[in-house]
């Protein structure tokens, strides 16, 4: 598994300081960003639909990279580069404002409060949001849990440059129209949750 990865790798080993981006995607007329991939549903329909753009995909856990890297090779999708590993640790070594789109999908809520301190939805990782994407760009947060959600809505509005878009009054439920659903929407689903779908415009840099 790690000689496949290493094919898909957005950080080889041997790399130091910033990322090269053309190095890693010569063709790629966007770079989008996702963070927690899950299984890698997303990334693979997001790189198959979107031929053109290069999609940094970030994720913890060993098996969801493997089921990822199995959806890229079933697809032949070449415009993915994986890490497996914390997100900060790719974000921080981005150029400022090279990101066009970021996806948050069913993040961790860590519901205990002593707990709360990790949630990716955070002041410091906001400042990286704010740093790496560049002005216009859209973050998409989705989630199942209505704690969490307010939790993201309270953080972003004290964000001057992080606009909401979308129409309150729909409680935001529904999905993108590029959406294609994955293993932890339709679980939440089963169990009678209703997630929620926040997109996030950054302003001007």
């Amino acid at each position: 598994m790690r000689e496949r990865l290493a094919d898909y790798a957005a950080l080889p080993d041997e790399t130091v300081g910033q990322i090269d981006i053309k190095g890693l995607f010569p063709k790629a007329s966007e770079l989008w960003l996702e963070i927690g991939f899950g299984a890698g549903e997303h990334v693979a329909a997001q790189a198959a639909a979107n031929p053109a753009i290069g999609l940094l995909a970030c994720e913890h856990y060993l098996n969801g990279v493997a089921s990822c890297l199995s959806h890229l090779e079933k697809g032949g999708l070449n415009n993915v580069k994986l890490h497996n590993g914390d997100a900060r640790d790719l974000m921080d070594r981005l150029p400022d404002g090279s990101i066009s789109r970021v996806f948050l999908l069913y993040p961790d809520p860590w519901p205990k409060a002593r707990h709360h301190k990790r949630r990716f939805i955070s002041p410091e990782n906001l400042d990286a949001f704010s740093r790496v994407m560049s002005g216009g760009a859209i973050l998409r947060v989705a989630s199942d849990i209505p704690e969490y959600i307010e939790w993201t809505l309270d953080h972003l509005a004290q964000r001057p440059e992080f606009a909401l878009l979308g129409d309150p009054a729909t409680e935001f439920r529904e999905p993108w129209s590029d959406w294609p659903g994955t293993r932890y929407e339709a679980k939440a689903l089963r169990e009678g949750r209703t997630p929620a779908y926040l997109t996030f415009q950054r302003g001007p840099r």
